[in-house]
């Protein structure tokens, strides 16, 4: 997304001190006090400040440790070093090899330690330590080639084959336009991923709508209706039969439809936030109201897709109406005043830039979207690749949520420039009347239905506690109705967590507390996964069972194609 600050070439002169072995070797000689002007000039672009007694004491405390690790190395002593990155037996078998890596360590504990003694506000500081946490990764001796003894053995051991690999993998990403995180070319939307048996029933220029196969001879009279978000794709929740959601859904007696969002073109690129919840929300509850013959659904969203089935169904409770039996949100912000890391690409002056170049028309390109999610996490989902792809020569493992995370989407330009301005900037959806669709104000707490909210507890993209808070927001005078569930793991694999794996574990607290901590420190862990409580969930607000509808839609709305239908098929330019 490159929404962050780029560095400055002082940043860049000043990390210069920290990648020469020669400089090294003069301050141990010379003992010269670091020259930290270009850091402090670059903390000054932000407003903030370092108070040079700080400095002077993380200066002092480098400087005897650098010395400490130099007197190692001339005594032939290996340093010990406790990073994955460095794990590999190459990295001790050499002593040249542990000090650069021991060195590299150091010179980023120091680093990261001048970006916390940062004086600012908290997202100014938030900024400067991402901007120099980008930094410090970037620059792994294990990132480069004539410093990764990994990479030089391989060459030795392969005969140069490795090296000629990995130049091939380099030009085929450069081709693609992203690094290979799996091999690709191991999967096929409709072959071997999103093969869940179904049809697409209804569709516009937003979203095809598919209803599931049955596979229970009865079916629950309510059915479930899942809003997937509409950044990435919907198969998400169905990968593969052993780790579908979808799948999972279907075989505990639900009739399942599933919004599968287009993969916006030019032609879209007019397409607005109301345009979302009024032809894709809105649109798809009433159309598997018409073709179950029910009043009221279940419906889920899972992050964005939660944020848009909230909305419409505010909107739609506001006009009178009473659509569903029970709302279920899995890691969704409605209350976006903790946003995470994410944080970083956000504020007055980058919305106002979207705003001036696509707000009014245009799309947002899904390889910004993959690159910026690249680097909130870049040692797992960049340079670990960089190492094995192209330094190492390596074919990248058939994975298949990674196959999903490189099928990119596009949003149009004011869609996704609202949702930034009125969302992530001025969270304006957590108070009644502040957003409108159609006019018509916007209220949460007028959702009158049981909530199952899902959060994950490492999930760098929702934090947990900011999911949390949605349980204040929906039903704030009857919170009993709001069950909150906390997985494991983060913001997908916490997700995509069948029970037959028996991975992680779970919390659970049937207590309705205010408080995000209170409520965790009176919660029970769980070993396994948290769909069979969600299950109970739905379940009790499904109604009785009914025969197994034999045949896809109804009179009005139609078979159109066989699940998974074109729109996902669709790949982003």
């Amino acid at each position: 997304m490159n929404m962050f600050p780029p560095q400055t070439g002082a940043s860049a002169a000043w990390m210069n001190q920290f990648v020469d072995p020669n400089a090294w070797q003069s301050w141990l000689i010379k003992k010269p006090p670091i020259d930290t002007k270009p850091i402090t000039n670059t903390v000054k672009e932000f407003g903030a400040t370092i108070d040079p007694t700080v400095v002077a004491q993380l200066q002092g405390d480098y400087m005897q440790q650098m010395t400490n690790l130099w007197q190692e190395m001339l005594g032939s002593k290996t340093p010990a070093v406790a990073d994955k990155r460095f794990a590999a037996p190459e990295w001790q078998s050499n002593p040249l090899h542990a000090f650069n890596a021991a060195a590299y360590l150091l010179n980023a504990k120091f680093l990261m330690s001048m970006a916390d003694a940062v004086e600012a506000t908290p997202r100014a500081k938030q900024k400067i330590r991402f901007a120099v946490q980008q930094m410090v990764d970037a620059l792994s001796p294990a990132n480069f080639l004539v410093s990764n003894p990994e990479a030089l053995q391989k060459i030795i051991d392969t005969k140069g084959e490795s090296l000629t690999k990995g130049i091939t993998h380099m030009l085929e990403d450069m081709q693609k336009g992203h690094i290979s995180q799996t091999d690709e070319s191991a999967f096929e939307v409709g072959r071997n991923v999103a093969t869940s048996e179904g049809a697409v029933v209804f569709e516009n220029e937003l979203f095809q709508l598919i209803q599931y196969k049955p596979l229970t001879a009865k079916v629950y009279q309510r059915p479930l209706l899942l809003v997937p978000p509409c950044i990435n794709k919907y198969y998400i929740l169905d990968l593969q039969p052993e780790n579908s959601l979808v799948r999972y859904a279907v075989e505990q007696g639900h009739t399942v439809f599933l919004v599968s969002w287009c993969n916006p073109d030019e032609s879209l690129g007019q397409a607005s936030w109301d345009d979302y919840i009024l032809n894709g929300a809105v649109k798809a509850i009433n159309v598997v109201q018409e073709i179950s013959g029910e009043d009221q659904i279940n419906a889920l969203g899972f992050c964005v897709g939660g944020t848009i089935i909230s909305t419409a169904l505010s909107l739609l409770y506001g006009r009178g109406e009473n659509p569903v039996a029970s709302l279920t949100l899995l890691t969704t912000l409605l209350d976006f005043s903790d946003t995470g890391v994410i944080d970083v690409f956000i504020d007055e002056a980058q919305v106002a830039m979207r705003e001036q170049s696509i707000g009014k028309g245009g799309l947002m390109p899904g390889r910004d979207f993959a690159s910026a999610f690249s680097s909130l996490r870049p040692n797992d989902l960049v340079w670990n690749y960089v190492k094995a792809n192209y330094l190492k020569g390596e074919d990248p493992p058939p994975f298949d949520l990674l196959y999903w995370n490189a099928d990119s989407t596009n949003l149009p330009g004011p869609m996704f420039c609202y949702y930034l301005r009125n969302m992530y900037l001025e969270n304006n959806l957590r108070s009644p009347g502040k957003v409108k669709v159609a006019g018509e104000k916007i209220d949460l707490a007028k959702v009158d239905a049981p909530v199952f909210i899902y959060g994950s507890r490492e999930d760098h993209i929702v934090p947990w506690k900011a999911a949390y808070e949605s349980t204040s927001l929906l039903n704030p005078k009857k919170r009993n109705r709001n069950r909150f569930v906390l997985g494991a793991s983060g913001h997908i694999a916490g997700v995509i967590n069948p029970p037959a794996k028996k991975k992680r574990s779970y919390w659970t607290n049937d207590k309705a507390v205010g408080d995000a901590n209170e409520w965790l420190a009176g919660a029970q862990e769980n070993p396994g996964s948290w769909w069979p409580e969600w299950a109970e969930f739905l379940k009790a607000n499904a109604g009785k069972q009914i025969a197994a509808p034999r045949k896809y839609g109804s009179t009005k709305y139609k078979e159109i194609e066989p699940a998974p239908g074109r729109y996902v098929k669709v790949k982003a330019e």
